[in-house]
This record gives structure tokens, sequence and C-alpha cells, in this order.
């Protein structure tokens, strides 16, 4: 059995890079899994490759920041595999900008994905998980449930041009806080992982400086400049970046029962690099 047999996770962003790998490392723990992506096409793969290697996946695709998204993702989970135990906010991507160039727009769509949409999860869950924790208490049980809120070093320590990546990223360092003295009483662990810089389609180096994502039809400019990720990882005391596998690792460790007396903290994920 693994670690996480019979325990019912939500992966926001899961159908690729960090939050795909975040699913694979909870499913192969036993964990059953609720998959999302903005796209239903890598949101299914990543269900696919759970079921394929023997465990238990659902997709609930769609945005994080649509009306009515977060009571349809939490009910996914209840619905398909009767409870909700772990809660990853995951999904994001990054608009970046100087300050006085920065629209209105970029502002709000960040804040929106990074903060507003894992504030109406928790929300959402909060019923299910309040009605869960009474009854587990009356009965003289003692369940932990885990929150997980990706953040970014960027929200611990700033960075030039994201102004509104690393307010999103600081604020969801204080709705964990936050939560944490909230729900402690419900016997729920909220933690916080700021990565550092790991490698993924959203930060691979971009030889034509070219490469965009498509988010609801914006076309959003990606990767780093090769020389500029060279420097940036010359700065990190292990020598390189993080790979998403790594990423989940950190994710996984706030997910196991030895954590259970650890909540409202913020782990870097860095290399070494604060």
């Amino acid at each position: 059995m693994g670690t996480l047999e019979g325990k019912v996770a939500l992966v926001s962003g899961s159908g690729r890079g960090i939050g795909q790998e975040i699913a694979l490392k909870l499913a192969r723990e036993g964990a059953k899994v609720v998959v999302n992506d903005l796209d239903p096409g890598p949101a299914e793969e990543t269900v696919s490759m759970i079921r394929r290697a023997g465990g238990q996946a659902q997709a609930c695709s769609g945005s994080v920041t649509e009306a009515g998204f977060a009571e349809r993702f939490v009910g996914t989970a209840v619905d398909s595999f009767g409870g909700l135990d772990i809660i990853v906010n995951n999904a994001g991507y990054t608009w970046d900008n100087v300050i006085q160039k920065m629209t209105d727009e970029q502002w709000d769509e960040i804040l929106a994905v990074h903060l507003s949409a894992p504030f109406r999860i928790l929300r959402a869950a909060s019923g299910f998980i309040r009605e869960a924790a009474r009854a587990e208490a009356a009965q003289g049980q003692e369940v932990f449930r885990k929150v997980v809120n990706i953040s970014s070093t960027s929200g611990v320590m700033g960075n030039a041009g994201q102004a509104n990546y690393a307010a999103a990223k600081a604020g969801i360092n204080g709705l964990t806080r936050a939560l944490a003295k909230e729900w402690g009483r419900y016997k729920v662990n909220v933690n916080s992982v700021a990565f550092g810089l790991i490698k993924t389609r959203l930060t691979e180096a971009a030889a034509d400086g070219d490469a965009t994502l498509d988010i609801q039809g914006r076309q959003i400019k990606v990767g780093v400049n090769p020389q500029v990720l060279k420097n940036v990882e010359s700065l990190i005391p292990i020598g390189r970046a993080g790979t998403p596998a790594e990423a989940a690792g950190a994710v996984y460790l706030f997910c196991l029962p030895e954590s259970n007396y650890v909540s409202g903290q913020v782990l870097v994920v860095g290399g070494g690099r604060p």
C-alpha cells in the first residue's frame, strides 16, 4: 500500500509540467486524483497515465477562474470518489511586464488565477471539510487533511518585471497562514511551496524569443532568454534548475502523515537559493 492509500486529491493545472508530476506522484502513492487542465486533452492524458499505472483518476477540465468552477472541482472529488483529503492549488502562468507597461488586464488576470481561484476552491471545499471533521471528531477519530498552495520565490523575494505575479504569490502565502489558523481545528494542514527555477515550458530557454502560450485566446509570451537562464542557474548552489519531478516531491512532503504537525509554513524549493 502507498503512503496515501485511500486519500482523494484535487490538483489544479495538472495536465502538464509540475502539476502533472504532482498528480502522478500522488497517484503512485495510492491517492485517487481529480486532474484539472484548461484544455480537456492534457487533462485526459494525465488521467490515462494514472489509470494505465493502475491508479484512479477523473478529469475536471476548464479554467480555474470560471464562475462555478470551484464548486464543480470539489463536487467531482466528492461525487466520483466519496471524499476529499488533499487540495493542491497549482494552476497558473506568468504574464510579465515592468509596472509602467503593465495593463489592468495583466494585473487582474494573474491575481485571478494565482490568488482568487485558490481562495474560491478552498471556500468551496470548506463545507465538506467542516462536516467531515465534525463527524470524525464525534467518533473519536483524528483525520488530517492537507492543503498545499503553490507559491514562488517571486512571492518571497520579489522579481523585476513580475509585480502582478509576485503580489499574487505573496498573497497566496498570506492566505496559507491565515487558513492554517482557521482550519487547524478541523485537523487541516495548510502549507505553501515556493518554487525557484524549475524547468517547464514556461521557463525553458527561448532562442528566438517568440514562444507563446495560448490562454483562452490570448497569446502570452513564455520562455527565458538562454543567456539569462544560464546566469540564473549559475547562482543556484546545486548548480542547475529543478525538474518537475523534484518540484512534485516537495509538494508530496506536505501530503504525508509525517507532516501532520506542520502547518502555516512556506517551503522555499530553490536548490539552495533563497
